[in-house]
């Protein structure tokens, strides 16, 4: 069993810090000897980029884990970049702290041990059917039909059958297992048959997260941005379709990458 994972308390602030304060309280922290004041601004720092953190933690979401456990972890990564950071070195932030959260939280999963994690409601399910489908068999004097079983739990037959997927997940193929048979009579290892890397998986996630930071744009923001960079039309096109002016296109695009960068540390300059 995995081990728990301690929590983060965090005293909410009124409001988030400025970027300009931010800046102003990781030269304070590095330059301070004194640990009360070090813990009081360290979380002022965390209050900062709580934001950065739950956006991060969201690209988790949907992966068998509660979103606010992710998010607990995601501040544990947050407070060992806050502690690594050098101001000297005039780089971002945001940009220096992504890696090591994206890091830990990354490590959380690969310590929880599950190479494939269904929901609870699912695993119980299965439960359910193998007690089922044994009682019915015996009940029958035969194999029970999914829609018997079903019928039998007051569930839909889909539901049976999606429960019964779990049995091939229980017990994990070995990739060096032989597939068609033996080797010997024509198979081959299945990590021969394994597909490789797709690199426009890459491209599909950055996509997503793109599509996220963008909800913050208003409508305006949202379609130039999305005609310069997703449809790769030119300022003078976009400011043709619009009907403004391209000087005008500029600003709103500058506004617009400004509000992304607050949510995306990798948003193009």
């Amino acid at each position: 069993m995995s081990q728990p994972q301690p929590r983060v308390d965090r005293i909410a602030a009124p409001a988030a810090p400025k970027r300009e304060e931010l800046r102003r309280l990781h030269r304070r922290y590095a330059e301070s000897t004194d640990r009360a004041e070090r813990d009081q601004i360290r979380e002022q720092l965390v209050g900062g980029y709580e934001s950065l953190v739950h956006f991060l933690a969201r690209r988790f979401q949907n992966r068998g884990e509660p979103l606010e456990d992710i998010v607990q972890v995601g501040f544990l990564g947050l407070i060992k970049a806050i502690e690594r950071f050098d101001p000297d070195l005039g780089n971002e932030f945001t940009t220096f702290a992504t890696p090591t959260i994206l890091g830990e939280i990354r490590r959380y999963f690969r310590d929880k041990g599950w190479a494939i994690r269904f929901p609870r409601r699912l695993q119980e399910l299965y439960q359910q059917v193998v007690r089922t489908n044994e009682a019915m068999k015996n009940e029958l004097n035969r194999q029970p039909t999914v829609a018997e079983v079903a019928g039998r739990l007051g569930v839909q037959p889909d539901d049976v059958l999606e429960a019964m997927e779990m049995s091939t997940a229980l017990t994990p193929v070995s990739i060096d297992a032989v597939t068609a048979g033996s080797a010997e009579n024509g198979g081959r290892p299945l990590a021969e048959a394994v597909g490789g890397e797709d690199p426009n998986l890459d491209r599909v996630e950055m996509r997503d997260v793109l599509e996220r930071a963008m909800q913050h744009l208003n409508e305006r923001e949202r379609r130039i941005m999305i005609m310069r960079f997703f449809d790769e039309m030119s300022q003078s096109e976009v400011a043709k379709r619009l009907g403004i002016s391209q000087m005008h296109v500029s600003r709103l695009q500058r506004a617009a990458l400004g509000q992304l960068r607050e949510y995306l540390p990798d948003a193009p300059e």
